[in-house]
């Protein structure tokens, strides 16, 4: 496909625009704002939903076998507050991480007519995934699970049964960090009820019998070792990422560098939306329930992108 004054390349791989088209995408891009963005995944719907099936049964163990039989008030009171706090923050991650669109490049944007309105300069190439039909911009990668180019994707996680990319990996850290405290905290909490249930020979220690209590604990610690392993791994490699302002997809191929490089908090700064402040532990900034109730309000209901 060619056209007077400039050309349009089929590209598997990521390539920079030239000139300032990238700026006329993101303005294509911000016209989707306001949608629910959801891929109808089956492997990562069922992923998803078994994460916020183990994070409810931590809760039901902690809750109902270990804090609630307590006779310590403040104990109890305090650890149960910290813990279901971090649970609440780990599960509104998530589902932030879920529902953002995480940075998709218009579907199907690589027409004559918009390549016409980019007024580019004779001779000046850009870039067609011959996948999506879109013009890709720096740094996009094609998913071949949500079927989109994603803006800086780093990777498709099916525990959030989403990509990680532009817009949301700010969501996919805090979901990471929350998962790996509430899975130390719930170590800790199963090993004090360890030791206190031996002193006591397990009599009045639980509203369950001991074979019960013992066999819920165990498979406590076993899932809060694995996660607190996955994740804490995950959220390493994702601040070294940012800090390098380098994806997982860019450090596997060793692509060089065509961008100006974001390193340490000026890198984290990008990605959590400013200066180091309480707001960037908080995975309710910048939501916009209202907005997001009127689009409902004036379409008829939520719309969802494949």
């Amino acid at each position: 496909m060619q056209s007077t004054g400039h050309r349009l390349r089929d590209v598997e791989q990521h390539h920079p625009l030239l000139g300032g088209e990238e700026e006329e995408l993101k303005g294509v891009c911000s016209a989707s704002e306001g949608r629910v963005w959801f891929i109808h995944d089956s492997c990562g719907m069922v992923c998803a939903i078994m994460t916020w099936f183990l994070v409810f049964y931590a809760e039901f163990v902690v809750n109902f076998v270990m804090l609630l039989p307590s006779k310590n008030f403040w104990f109890s009171l305090v650890n149960g507050v910290a813990f279901n706090f971090l649970a609440v923050m780990a599960l509104s991650s998530h589902l932030r991480t879920m529902l953002t669109d995480p940075g998709a490049v218009p579907k199907g944007n690589a027409t004559k007519e918009y390549m016409d309105s980019l007024q580019l300069k004779p001779g000046e190439v850009i870039y067609k995934c011959p996948k999506c039909c879109s013009i890709k911009p720096e740094r996009a990668h094609h998913c071949s699970i949500c079927k989109r180019c994603i803006r800086k994707m780093d990777h498709h996680c099916p525990w959030v049964n989403n990509c990680v990319g532009e817009k949301n990996q700010r969501f996919f850290v805090l979901f990471t960090m929350y998962i790996a405290l509430i899975s130390v905290h719930a170590l800790c909490l199963s090993g004090i009820q360890f030791y206190t249930c031996v002193r006591v020979q397990w009599n009045e220690c639980s509203d369950f019998s001991p074979p019960v209590a013992v066999m819920l604990i165990i498979f406590l610690c076993l899932e809060a070792l694995l996660f607190v392993t996955f994740t804490a791994v995950m959220f390493g490699t994702q601040i070294h990422s940012i800090c390098n302002d380098e994806t997982e997809i860019e450090r596997l191929k060793n692509e060089k560098p065509t961008w100006e490089r974001r390193v340490r908090w000026e890198g984290m700064k990008a990605v959590f939306g400013g200066p180091p402040s309480l707001v960037w532990f908080n995975p309710f900034a910048g939501l916009q329930l209202r907005r997001l109730l009127m689009v409902r309000a004036r379409k008829g209901g939520t719309e969802f992108s494949v």
